[in-house]
This record gives structure tokens, sequence and C-alpha cells, in this order.
């Protein structure tokens, strides 16, 4: 039994964080400071467009001496984006995260963005499949 991405969204939630692609970094890492997460969707006019990390900030501006203020998200952003549908299997997203070397998946339903499982949402739900897993062979090898 593997557990579903639409189980994941429903047991931590639907909410999404984005920012426009046309903020500032500062802007965004701020975002990211108030929401405690670490990453950021990235939507113009409805549109996913791409996705903003702390990896990105790190690599991208600080490791360049870029100015946050004056860097705009579309500068930095990961445009190539990798998503999972609701009825895809959290084994589905780990094997997206580690061949890719990613730790957010935007969730899109029908073309509509729905929620991001991250590597810590993903790792979670395959400890429980495990648990799951274990307490049945337990339960089968002492009936």
């Amino acid at each position: 039994m593997s557990t579903l991405v639409s189980q994941v969204l429903a047991g931590k939630g639907r909410d999404v964080w984005s920012v426009p692609s046309t903020d500032s970094v500062y802007d965004a890492l701020a975002e990211l400071a108030e929401k405690g997460v670490g990453a950021l969707v990235v939507v113009d006019d409805g549109a996913l467009v791409g996705i903003l990390s702390e990896r990105d900030y790190a690599r991208k501006v600080i490791l360049h001496g870029r100015d946050s203020a004056s860097t705009r998200v579309s500068e930095i952003m990961t445009s190539d984006l990798f998503t999972v549908a609701p009825a895809q299997s959290v084994s589905d997203c780990m094997e997206l995260m580690t061949e890719h070397r990613i730790r957010h998946l935007p969730v899109v339903d029908d073309g509509e963005l729905v929620g991001v499982v991250s590597i810590g949402d993903v790792v979670k739900a395959v400890i429980a499949d495990q648990r799951f897993l274990i307490e049945q062979l337990e339960s089968y090898i002492t009936s």
C-alpha cells in the first residue's frame, strides 16, 4: 500500500504560498520566513511559472554577490518544473525528488495548482507506510 499525494495533502492541508515573478528576492525571502517554508511557488496571472527555494537563493544570489532587493524572483527561480497529480503515489514523488535532486513538488490537478509536497512530507508518508506494513507482517506472523 502506498499513500497517495491526495492523502498527504488531506493531512497537511492544501495551503499554497506563492509570489509573483516580479517580486524582489528580498520580499520573497521575507515571505519564506513568515510562512516558515523552504520554497514558494511562483504564479503569474494564475499560472504556475516556477518555484523559488532557499537553495535558489543561496546558489544564485549569495554566491554571485547579487543584491536581494534589486534582484527579481524571475531571475533566480527554477522554471523547469516537475509536478505531480493528486492520484500519484508518494513513491512516485520520492523517485522524482531523488532522480532530479529536488525538495518540493507542486501538485497540479486538471491544470490547477492544488498544493505542494515537500521531501519531509514524502518521507513522513513513506515511514507511515512502512510502519503499517511491519505491523501487518507482525500480526500475520503471530496469528
